[in-house]
């Protein structure tokens, strides 16, 4: 296969042209050199990429697991149909993020970036798990025609959230929420992952529940649950 690297906004872009499969260790090699010396955070252009086998899986994988060890973010956009097939099947789909643009893909890895920036100043108080009580709408995101479930609050964090419900779904799924805050700011939608399930041995009264982490979620979005959290916490401090 054949691989172009540039650098656009400290963000490291490869081209990709070809196959992935056994003869490709070079795409390995290319993430590498990009991380050691020039930078942490990529994006890959699927879109000329004709073909990737279960070789070519495995050293995605291995990609993907020397990014993170490199503290990086990695994202895909233009993947074909047939590609993201594949990924589902292997179960890719759920570490990766797929991105119609280099600018999606782009704006994914900013997000990420200012959201660390924004956990490492004195905020902290944004970032507790707040006991809050409140009604949630959840159903898998890719299903569309598929009716919303319900379920109840138990806390509520700018990562994420917890629930009582009584439809359970698996680690990793993604799922669309509705969220109600009130008074202000109101119905929040997001993208969740299921992170964890509760155990009926030990959070008999949260049992059955969901732990919930937000996922391509705005800033915008991010920054009125931050602003909720932060007024609930002032209100019951006083």
């Amino acid at each position: 296969m054949k691989i172009k690297i540039k650098v656009k906004e400290g963000v490291g872009i490869l081209e990709l042209v070809g196959n992935i499969g056994i003869d490709s260790s070079d795409f390995v090699e290319t993430v590498g050199r990009v991380l050691n010396h020039q930078t942490k955070d990529i994006i890959c252009n699927f879109e000329s990429v004709n073909l990737v086998d279960y070789v070519g899986v495995s050293l995605i994988s291995v990609i993907y697991k020397n990014v993170l060890n490199h503290k990086g973010k990695i994202e895909l956009y233009n993947v074909p149909s047939h590609v993201m097939r594949l990924f589902s099947i292997v179960g890719l789909d759920r570490i990766f993020k797929f991105h119609t643009s280099q600018e999606q893909a782009m704006e994914a890895i900013k997000h990420e970036r200012e959201m660390e920036q924004l956990e490492s100043e004195p905020l902290r108080r944004r970032f507790e798990r707040i006991p809050f009580k409140a009604t949630i709408e959840y159903r898998q995101k890719l299903l569309e025609d598929e009716p919303f479930c319900e379920g109840r609050i138990v806390n509520l964090s700018v990562d994420g959230v917890f629930i009582v419900c009584d439809k359970l779904f698996s680690i990793g799924d993604l799922l669309a929420t509705r969220i109600n805050l009130q008074p202000q700011p109101g119905i929040i939608e997001a993208d969740v992952k299921v992170v964890w399930l509760a155990d009926e041995e030990i959070q008999l009264e949260d049992y059955p529940g969901m732990g919930l982490e937000f996922c391509n979620i705005t800033s915008g979005k991010q920054e009125k649950i931050a602003q909720f959290i932060e007024k609930h916490l002032t209100h019951h401090s006083r």
